[in-house]
């Protein structure tokens, strides 16, 4: 019975509902292997009853000899990786299929894998880990994949135990129900958790059921489901764990639209890296360029085009770039996350209008600190700006020298240009300082074919074969020729 004026609420099951529900599907058969947070997924599928019908084997080799044994050991000898996940579910899944499948031939098989590190005694590091399911939904059927990280915020390890144990049966449970809608599945991996509680930086589906998904815009719903503050995708397309992206790592990062990717773009690049080279702490083994968009430049009306940007990704990845996309408005809160992996020099490349919006007090209103909080964040880890000039509207250069502040601000920021940390790019290309990203996009949705003259060499014609950004192709006719 409906009474008037209710909303219609989603039911979510509890977690017992779901691990019976499994429990109960007499075709739904596998094995569970957990390492570092006991066998906490494992034992929600005990506890519930009708386990017998689901659950071949459980497995938690603690011991590193044991796990060597078992899965085969590590190149870096860590055990809390993706490669550690891989090798638990491609072992586990022959094993089901050598020993057992003749007898149940008719069953849906299944492994669910974690290798996960929890807080540690001194509460220094609160802990993270792999989690992955490898199942089919049909017995004959080719196995898919969904595996992710995970990052504890919660500083008891009890806690992140009972944490984990729910993801898990949430990860399962929409493996084999919410398959279909890869997006809802995502979001119901929070089922029964608080966002504040675990972080989720990075997930890949693979397989059959999701041969159509593209893993950088599962990326995106991480960042804009709050699920994370950035992720990161390489050059081949590939969504990639930021920690161990970042770690240890001299870092210059580039942010724009790039909607598209301009000459204007790639020149800052190429001269911004140039300099960051010669820094004496920066060694060329250990230095990564970000080309990193922040949430509020995805957004178009509101709403986040997600076909736009995949358009943007591809271009950049195409190029050979590292890719970023983060909720990041300010920089200081993308220096604060860069700082938390690496203590090695960092690097931000931005044009002047930028500038002078970083030394803008309004810009700060939410920190108790306001812009010297924000400031502390920011150079706390020798960061240097590196500044692409503008041209003023009688034509003149406009950098370092003569940008225009507030009165207020004038001293604060000559503190840090004369302390080295606000360089001037001063071997720029001149012509390029017209070209606007926005600009380019006009054109190319009003067909005027000399937008292609500001792009980088190959992205004209990625955009023109794909259909980017509006692009559409239109026949020119020579009326003369009779």
């Amino acid at each position: 019975m409906s009474l008037p004026g209710e909303i219609e609420i989603e039911n979510r099951p509890s977690t017992e509902a779901k691990a019976l529900r499994i429990n109960l599907n007499s075709f739904i058969y596998g094995t569970f292997a957990e390492i570092g947070a006991g066998q906490e997924v494992a034992r929600q599928f005990f506890r519930i009853g009708g386990a017998s019908g689901t659950i071949a084997k459980t497995i938690s080799a603690y011991d590193k000899t044991f796990s060597d044994n078992i899965y085969g050991e590590e190149n870096d000898k860590r055990y809390v990786t993706e490669s550690r996940v891989d090798k638990m579910l491609d072992h586990e899944i022959e094993l089901l299929e050598t020993r057992i499948r003749k007898k149940n031939p008719q069953k849906m098989f299944f492994t669910y894998a974690n290798t996960v590190a929890t807080i540690d005694f001194a509460k220094k590091f609160k802990g993270h880990g792999w989690m992955g399911i490898r199942f089919q939904t049909e017995p004959s059927e080719e196995y898919s994949e969904i595996t992710l990280h995970i990052r504890f915020h919660q500083t008891e390890a009890r806690l992140q135990q009972e944490v984990l144990g729910i993801m898990g049966v949430n990860l399962i449970y929409g493996a084999f129900y919410k398959n279909s809608e890869p997006k809802k599945l995502l979001k119901y991996l929070y089922d029964h958790i608080d966002k504040d509680a675990i972080e989720i930086d990075t997930i890949n589906f693979k397989g059959p059921l999701f041969k159509e998904i593209d893993n950088r815009l599962m990326s995106l719903q991480l960042i804009k489901n709050g699920m994370t503050q950035a992720v990161m995708f390489n050059k081949e397309g590939n969504n990639i764990l930021p920690a161990a992206e970042l770690y240890k790592k001299n870092i210059l990062t580039i942010r724009g639209s790039f909607r598209p990717v301009t000459k204007v773009n790639i020149d800052m690049y190429e001269k911004s890296l140039d300099a960051f080279l010669k820094e004496p702490l920066v060694k060329k083994e250990k230095n990564l360029v970000i080309f990193e968009i922040t949430l509020s430049n995805l957004l178009s009306e509101g709403e986040i085009d997600e076909i736009d940007f995949m358009d943007r990704a591809k271009l950049l990845c195409s190029m050979g770039h590292t890719v970023m996309i983060s909720n990041f408005k300010e920089y200081y809160k993308l220096v604060d996350y860069l700082s938390k992996y690496t203590q090695k020099q960092l690097g931000l490349c931005m044009g002047v209008n930028n500038l002078i919006q970083v030394f803008d007090e309004h810009y700060y209103e939410d920190l108790d600190g306001g812009i010297l909080e924000a400031f502390g964040k920011m150079f706390h880890n020798n960061l240097k700006i590196y500044l692409y000039p503008n041209k003023g509207e009688n034509g003149n250069i406009i950098n370092s020298e003569n940008l225009k502040l507030e009165n207020r601000m004038k001293e604060f920021y000559k503190f840090f240009k004369y302390n080295g940390k606000i360089i001037d790019i001063n071997d720029f290309e001149i012509k390029y300082l017209d070209i606007f990203s926005r600009k380019v996009l006009k054109m190319i949705k009003e067909k005027n074919d000399t937008w292609e003259d500001y792009l980088p060499k190959g992205i004209p014609k990625i955009i023109k074969q794909n259909k980017m950004f509006g692009f559409k192709w239109h026949l020119i006719f020579d009326l003369s020729v009779p």
